[in-house]
């Protein structure tokens, strides 16, 4: 009888696998004084690379407008190799699809804000996020469409 491996989890790498900045209006956008309105947009991927190694990517885009000028479009995917061994099922999924992303946001975050700031715009502080919640959220709705 071969006993199951033992639970293991391992951050190989973290990396940027994509980065986009575009600031079409500049310098005509730095003079503008009404209130921007500032769309941020979040997304999660993972994929199996062999039987012990996933990338996950977090993929932020942040678009800042006024009215209907660009004022930017910031667009970061971060990535990290992460290795799994003797997790699967429920669990894998709860791995790839929130803890990893939990420690792969906050170079994202940083990433998006620095580029915004070379770019000569003020600093986007984007808000933490809670993966386990928005987790949660996806695996009920897919119930609740399983169920219809």
């Amino acid at each position: 009888m071969s006993e199951a491996p033992q639970p293991q989890f391992a951050l190989q790498r973290i990396y940027l696998s994509d980065v986009s900045f575009e600031a079409p209006n500049s310098p005509e956008v730095f003079m503008m004084n009404e209130q921007p309105h500032v769309d941020v947009k979040l997304d999660t991927s993972n994929r199996k690379i062999n039987d012990e190694l996933y990338e996950v990517t977090v993929k932020i885009t942040a678009q800042v407008t006024f009215g209907e000028k660009t004022a930017f479009l910031a667009e970061v995917q971060q990535s990290g190799a992460f290795r799994v061994v003797g997790i699967e099922g429920d669990g894998l999924e709860h791995t790839l699809g929130a803890f990893c992303p939990n420690i792969l946001f906050p170079y994202a975050r940083e990433s998006v804000d620095g580029l915004v700031v070379k770019g000569g715009f003020p600093p986007l502080m984007i808000a933490p996020v809670n993966f386990e919640a928005i987790f949660a959220e996806r695996k009920q709705r897919q119930a609740q469409q399983t169920t219809q």
